[in-house]
């Protein structure tokens, strides 16, 4: 995954035994800074009080249960009250016989559920409910009757695999072929039509959807009152399907908290939500302190030098995948196996020569320790620490899922090694490819394959010989996430002040064989790439039946952080975005 190096100005994070300089300045001056031991001790460094230890445990649902957490909570009224409104809300979504919702309703609250986080604890009733709605649809050929409730069956129905075309859409559309100008004031119409338009798998009729609707949003955040333009430049610059769900839940928490038309409806779901998030947060800095102590233990950041030392960065890739709580383990296990993409990568782009590459790529293949003889010394400490943590990553898996992937997780590297090697060779011979031969390399090179391979495995589901074999030959919809990846790293934003080495650029090739072209239209022809394998990736995880839909699930929320990991400053040295979502995700509480 070749992503770049950055000034983390978002947290600082302090073990029992190790200061990490790296991300010292993190803290903002107008608020605390985290600390975080390996007893999951959490206070504010401007208390003087004694922090507290946490625990945290599920139920046999896999739902978070009560922390000690802090002053936040009381154990026993939280326990009651969190049981309390899961049932109440359990009931909302099956109203009783004379209080029964209409179908308009129950997608209302759904779609909040999902804005909130919420909706994996209603994962049953949420379908129950849906597949009641389309049974009562079936004999409608255009469900919904204004632009805003068709938008949202088709965006709900579509996200949760049921097969429905836009077509329901082609009411609102005039003779001309356009977006008819009556809708363009229909402010929560035409909301909810730009998040359907994000769904799309290749219909004109969403593409133009996207287009008129953004127009028209923007437009409209000049006269609207700040509270409507607010949540109009939300919806603009986060659509639900584009973002990571729980950078998205606090965000509509924090800006909806105060809103309460349904009344103590409305208290159930931001009580409920506000407890989920920071209970979950909770959990994710107690992961954090682990891998900050593994990376430690490891002394790969003193042994490596010339590397990345990112562990915080890293960990943002597992914490956005897979959120839920019961994978804690799994994120921790692929922090470790995502630090040496990153790290095998810094020594194939400023360390390693040719030769010493070639030796080390060799050994990688053979996946033998024995094979490390002839390696220079940093190279024997890079393939002893992988060699070590993939096995464990292995004995896990067939531990718990009775499957043992070692096989193919050794694969996996080599074939990373090979890509690293392809590009270490264009660069000192050269060499230049055409712009689809490095595009195939370079998707190889992004370390994506890498990502799925090990969390198929760490996740336990779907574990056929069928689906392992598919899995080794970069099904669809990876190959489709390491091209957005890639593209969005090659648009040139993302230079590293440490990577002396080049590892090619598609814009920079593509200019070359379209000298005609200026850096503007290569730019936008690159975006117009990444948007049209957003709709084939969505293609596959809308049909995808073969591999697990939490799997699938896990890598549109990788594509989903690509921007947030890949959208530099002006200095090129800076990610304010991720900047953002570490101190929502891990320091700030609701």
């Amino acid at each position: 995954m070749i992503a770049m190096n950055t000034n983390l100005s978002s947290i600082s994070i302090i073990s029992q035994t190790t200061f990490l300089p790296s991300f010292s300045s993190l803290a903002s001056p107008q608020l605390p800074r985290i600390i975080i031991t390996p007893s999951t001790t959490i206070r504010s460094c401007t208390s003087s009080h004694k922090p507290k230890q946490q625990t945290i445990t599920y139920d046999h649902h896999h739902h978070l249960l009560f922390p000690n957490a802090q002053e936040r909570y009381s154990k026993n009224d939280s326990q009651i009250n969190h049981s309390k409104n899961i049932s109440m809300v359990r009931d909302m979504l099956f109203s009783k016989e004379g209080n029964k919702q209409t179908s308009l309703q129950s997608m209302m609250l759904i779609d909040t559920l999902q804005h909130m986080g919420l909706d994996h604890l209603f994962k049953e009733e949420i379908g129950s409910t849906l597949s009641s709605i389309y049974d009562n649809f079936t004999h409608q050929t255009r469900p919904g009757h204004n632009l805003f409730e068709s938008s949202l069956f088709f965006r709900l129905f579509r996200q949760h695999g049921y097969r429905v075309s836009p077509k329901m859409l082609k009411k609102f559309i005039a003779k001309n072929g356009e977006f008819k100008l009556a809708s363009s004031k229909d402010i929560k119409g035409l909301m909810s039509l730009y998040e359907a338009s994000h769904l799309n798998i290749g219909e004109d009729i969403l593409r133009k959807g996207k287009e008129f609707s953004s127009k028209h949003l923007w437009d409209s955040i000049e006269w609207l009152d700040n509270k409507h333009a607010n949540q109009v430049k939300e919806t603009l610059e986060h659509p639900y399907h584009m973002s990571i769900q729980r950078y998205k839940a606090g965000r509509y928490i924090s800006m909806h908290q105060d809103d309460h038309e349904n009344g103590c409806k409305d208290v159930v779901l931001f009580e409920l939500a506000k407890y989920e998030f920071n209970v979950v947060q909770l959990l994710h800095q107690r992961e954090l302190n682990a891998i900050l102590s593994w990376w430690k233990k490891t002394g790969l950041a003193q042994e490596l030098s010339f590397a990345r030392d990112q562990p915080l960065k890293w960990y943002m890739w597992p914490l956005t995948m897979v959120p839920q709580p019961h994978h804690s383990k799994c994120r921790i296990e692929l922090t470790k196996a995502i630090a040496f993409i990153y790290i095998i990568d810094d020594m194939f782009d400023v360390y390693g020569t040719l030769d010493e590459l070639s030796l080390f790529t060799q050994a990688i293949n053979k996946w033998d320790i024995s094979a490390i003889d002839n390696l220079p010394n940093y190279m024997k400490v890079c393939f002893n620490t992988l060699y070590n943590v993939t096995n464990e990553i292995a004995e896990i898996t067939l531990k718990e899922y009775g499957w043992n992937p070692i096989n193919t997780l050794s694969k996996s590297w080599g074939k990373l090694c090979n890509a690293f090697l392809q590009e270490a060779k264009w660069f000192a011979s050269k060499q230049v490819p055409n712009k689809d031969e490095y595009l195939r390399n370079a998707v190889t090179s992004s370390g994506v394959f890498i990502v799925i391979v090990h969390l198929f495995f760490l996740m336990g589901q779907g574990l056929t010989l069928e689906n392992i074999q598919h899995i080794e030959n970069d099904p669809s919809f990876v190959s489709k996430s390491g091209t957005i990846l890639r593209l969005w790293d090659d648009l040139g934003s993302a230079k590293d002040e440490n990577q002396k080495g080049f590892d090619g650029s598609y814009l920079e090739l593509y200019m070359k064989e379209h000298q005609e072209c200026t850096a503007k239209e290569a730019q936008d022809h690159v975006m117009a790439m990444i948007s049209r394998t957003w709709e084939a990736l969505n293609k596959e995880s809308f049909t995808q039946s073969s591999f697990p839909k939490p799997l699938i699930n896990a890598t549109l929320n990788l594509a989903r952080m690509v921007r947030v990991m890949y959208s530099y400053n002006d200095d090129n040295h800076h990610l304010p975005m991720l900047d953002d979502y570490i101190f929502s995700l891990l320091h700030h509480p609701l």
